[in-house]
């Protein structure tokens, strides 16, 4: 998907890892579900619903989800001058800012994340994002010299940020810049889905750029149905079939965004700790949820982790998550035991 800011997003769910099955064409002769699209957050968004017993008009849902999502644009995007996220990137060093409580949030759980993560998820990593390249300039195809790379390790760190969580107010001792690419779509679903079910419209999926928030059960009286796609960067297959009734889910992936020199790929994915791309053989993660907020960061640090330390983390956090690594074997596909009851049985 396309991040928050217009940007490629760091962790890769841009890359559309997840693939829609709605199958709206399915059994019992069942009136189908309620199809609402839209653009927002430089992608687009798709809503199929099941209509309420006190029907809400379509134009008033279209409207209403439009809403939720400009309003976390106009709070987390890069691109607008005048966001929070982009006037907080300008303040000063050594001074308090003040944040929207839904600001303060999303910044608390993408701290709590990284912490948890022992570093591998972190919202200050846009310098060298933009350093290699990946960023808003897209850069040449060409890895930077170490020096570059030392250089802005120092502006890259979120255990230097403070925080004051009763006046709602964050510091940064230096030059450091946020970039919620990785977690703000996922709480633009949030936002949505929430405004939907106060409406009394509790059967519903909900996706926007890949970020996805189920509810209920589908007009046919099941699951809703979603497919992980097979990382696979020249073709397009299903690795895996999922049926989720409540719950989000987000996949992160390294196979599609990257560029090669001298035989030697440069995966998007930056390792926030070195500075540099992650090398491992780990190419697509996908974790389910009850947010789309932590399944769409929990998706980005796991893969930064590797094959081995994202078990083991996602075993220790108690994650639902499905991987795909890559071997002289070909793919190899494991999970959690918290995944399993979301992988579809084959009829």
């Amino acid at each position: 998907m396309i991040s928050a800011d217009n940007r490629p997003s760091h962790s890769t769910e841009w890359l559309f890892c997840i693939v829609l099955v709605f199958l709206l064409s399915a059994c019992g002769g069942q009136p189908g579900p309620q199809q609402l699209v839209g653009s927002a957050m430089g992608t687009s968004w798709h809503l199929s619903y099941v209509a309420p017993a006190v029907a809400v008009d379509r134009s008033v849902v279209q409207a209403g989800v439009e809403a939720q999502l400009e309003q976390v644009e106009q709070s987390m995007s890069t691109y607008r001058e005048d966001s929070e996220i982009s006037r907080f990137n300008r303040a000063p060093v050594d001074t308090w800012y003040t944040v929207s409580g839904e600001f303060y949030s999303v910044l608390s759980t993408a701290l709590a994340v990284g912490r948890d993560s022992a570093g591998a998820y972190d919202v200050t990593v846009a310098p060298l994002v933009d350093l290699w390249g990946f960023g808003p300039s897209m850069g040449e195809g060409e890895p930077p010299g170490n020096e570059a790379i030392d250089a802005l390790l120092p502006l890259v760190g979120q255990q230097q940020l403070r925080l004051d969580g009763e006046a709602l107010r964050i510091r940064k001792p230096v030059a450091l810049t946020l970039d919620f690419s990785s977690i703000a779509k996922g709480f633009a679903v949030d936002q949505a889905a929430n405004w939907l079910l106060s409406q009394g419209i509790d059967r519903f999926l909900l996706e926007l750029g890949g970020e996805m928030r189920m509810s209920g059960l589908s007009h046919r009286g099941d699951p809703w149905h979603v497919a992980v796609e097979q990382p696979d960067s020249a073709v397009r297959d299903v690795a895996a079939a999922l049926t989720v009734t409540d719950g989000a889910v987000a996949t992160s992936g390294s196979y599609r965004n990257y560029f090669e020199m001298d035989g030697q790929r440069y995966s998007h994915s930056i390792d926030p700790r070195t500075g540099r791309p992650v090398i491992h053989d780990l190419v697509s993660v996908t974790v389910i949820h009850n947010s789309a907020m932590m399944a769409d960061a929990w998706a980005t640090a796991l893969t930064v982790l590797g094959a081995e330390q994202a078990m083991a983390v996602a075993r220790e956090q108690g994650l639902a998550v499905y991987f795909i690594r890559r071997s002289d074997a070909g793919l190899q596909h494991s999970q959690t035991t918290e995944f399993a009851p979301f992988l579809a049985v084959e009829q």
